[in-house]
């Protein structure tokens, strides 16, 4: 079973570092709180906010996928080079179409620092 890091609250760490670190791994589902069933969604995971990931041979994010729950509704595979060999935001628009209310989190697998969850994020699917 691979060590999975979550975001942590951070912003009372004394070391730069660490907050580096933390914002660079850590993916964000951002997404409206509401969607209708039936119609397509959009759910974009960012990873980092501030500090961007290295994008080296041996050091890049080589998959984020999106979970609903225990079900993987989605996932894009990365090699490295694939931002140009610079560091920088990876960032994917997932399109799903919900029939029930969702739980989503997302997952990022970093080469070189393991695999890292996201906070989950409720999604009310109405008519």
């Amino acid at each position: 079973m691979p060590r999975i890091f979550k975001s942590v609250d951070i912003s009372q760490e004394e070391k730069e570092l660490r907050r580096d670190y933390f914002d660079r791994h850590s993916p964000n589902v951002i997404c409206k709180d509401r969607a209708i069933r039936g119609e397509k969604f959009k759910v974009k995971v960012k990873l980092g906010e501030k500090y961007p990931h290295p994008d080296e041979a041996d050091h890049f994010i080589e998959y984020v996928q999106l979970w609903n729950r225990e079900t993987l509704l989605a996932e894009v595979r990365y090699g490295s080079g694939t931002l140009g060999n610079e560091a920088g935001h990876v960032e994917v628009d997932f399109y799903i179409v919900p029939q029930n209310s969702m739980n989503l989190s997302a997952m990022a697998l970093c080469s070189k620092h393991g695999l890292w969850q996201s906070d989950p994020k409720e999604v009310q699917v109405t008519e």
